[in-house]
């Protein structure tokens, strides 16, 4: 019998009540590091804003005006989404797939072609992104809908796999096709395989299911002209600098300016219309450029200890539900910020995919925010004590080795 790689034993703070946890403490430390992440890209893009605005009619504070007001709504949005219980969400899933859906059908036809693709609404005087609701709504569903399957002791059955090959190809066309947005595509990918993993589908089954898939991906590259072009500037960045290979160049430029600890807030060089989308995808090459090598993995550093404390929250819980949706939310948040610094270092092909937390834009801060609600609100109710005694242990949604047997 193969026990879960999360098994581990705990000592009980909060004892368990008519089936439930007893509420206690949140995880403070979590807005800690939410509040660090926000504060550093609103100084950045404040920092760069004269840079955006050059050549234009907006005042230099405009950028940095907008990002603040995003991070106030995506504050509401945590507040809104602590204050609702759990249980609701699960049952609001419903409307939120409904509306993702809409969304990402009609920005084909109805949204703002930026760049050749259609990937944003205009709302007012906001651009509302539909990948960002769609990945929220991916997570709540797969919650839901793994943990239904995982209680019935339906999770090896072949329709929970046939299933989740439905919203795959969904998502395949239209993230990826109508939406031409490879990137948020992947991120949603990982989402679906690795809550699926630990929800308990066979290994086996998921790694045909990932053959499959990445030979759909495979074609998709080969069949899309520009996306030949920027699997060819991955290989070989320096030998279109001029064209294909500009960003890639640019931001590998960008980085290796900052030296070890950078040029200063106000000393930005490529900001000032050398590197593309210095506010949004690659914001890590600014954030390298002004704090330099010390202050890009200060960043990183915290990304790590967040991830590091969902992975301790998903631990934690004793509810199938929630330590999935903790899970996907932990998912999504870090391949989401590999595939952006990665693509800035130069180690991923460049995929258009925003930094969490640190990239201009409201759509993203907005539900990344009401994603960590939903975790601050589930770390209230977790057993988060590790101990190596043996005295007073239970067991989490991670202990079960009945449902983490693989087949």
């Amino acid at each position: 019998m193969r026990r879960s790689p999360f098994r581990q034993r705990r000592r009980v703070f909060a004892t368990d009540v008519e089936g439930g946890t007893r509420k206690h403490r949140p995880d403070y430390l979590l807005l800690v590091l939410i509040s660090a992440l926000l504060m550093s890209g609103a100084i950045v893009v404040y920092a760069i804003g004269p840079g955006l605005t050059g050549g234009t009619d907006l005042p230099s504070n405009y950028y940095s005006n907008k990002q603040l007001v995003a991070i106030l709504l995506g504050l509401v949005g945590f507040a809104l989404a602590v204050a609702m219980p759990l249980k609701n969400w699960s049952k609001l899933q419903g409307y939120l797939i409904f509306l993702a859906i809409f969304a990402a059908i009609s920005v084909r036809f109805i949204g703002d072609e930026i760049n050749g693709v259609h990937r944003w609404i205009q709302v007012g005087g906001f651009s509302f992104q539909p990948a960002e609701l769609v990945k929220l709504a991916l997570v709540l569903w797969l919650a839901k809908f793994l943990s239904s399957r995982r209680k019935s002791g339906e999770i090896k059955n072949p329709d929970t796999l046939k299933q989740l090959g439905i919203l795959v190809v969904a998502i395949i066309v239209v993230v990826a096709g109508l939406q031409s947005d490879l990137g948020s595509a992947a991120v949603m990918m990982a989402i679906i395989g690795i809550m699926s993993f630990v929800a308990g589908l066979p290994m086996k089954r998921l790694l045909l299911f990932g053959l499959v898939l990445v030979s759909l991906t495979g074609l998709a590259v080969v069949a899309t002209p520009y996306r030949r072009d920027r699997i060819s500037t991955f290989l070989n960045p320096a030998a279109d600098c001029q064209s294909e290979g500009y960003q890639a160049c640019q931001a590998l430029i960008t980085i290796g300016s900052g030296g070890l600890s950078g040029k200063g807030l106000g000393q930005s060089v490529q900001a000032y219309g050398y590197l593309p989308e210095p506010a949004n995808d690659s914001i890590f090459a600014i954030v390298s450029e002004k704090f330099g090598f010390i202050g890009s993995t200060v960043m990183v550093g915290v990304f790590w200890l967040l991830f590091r404390r969902l992975l301790q929250i998903a631990k934690g819980t004793t509810d199938d539900y929630v330590m999935l949706l903790v899970v996907g939310v932990l998912i999504w948040l870090s391949v989401q910020m590999v595939i952006n610094v990665g693509a800035m270092v130069g180690l991923l092909p460049l995929k258009g995919i925003t930094l969490p937390f640190v990239s201009y834009g409201g759509t993203s801060i907005i539900f990344v925010m009401i994603a960590m609600g939903l975790v601050f609100q589930a770390s209230k109710y977790t057993d988060l004590s590790l101990t190596r005694s043996g005295s007073g242990t239970r067991k989490s949604a991670f202990d079960s080795d009945r449902r983490f047997k693989r087949g």
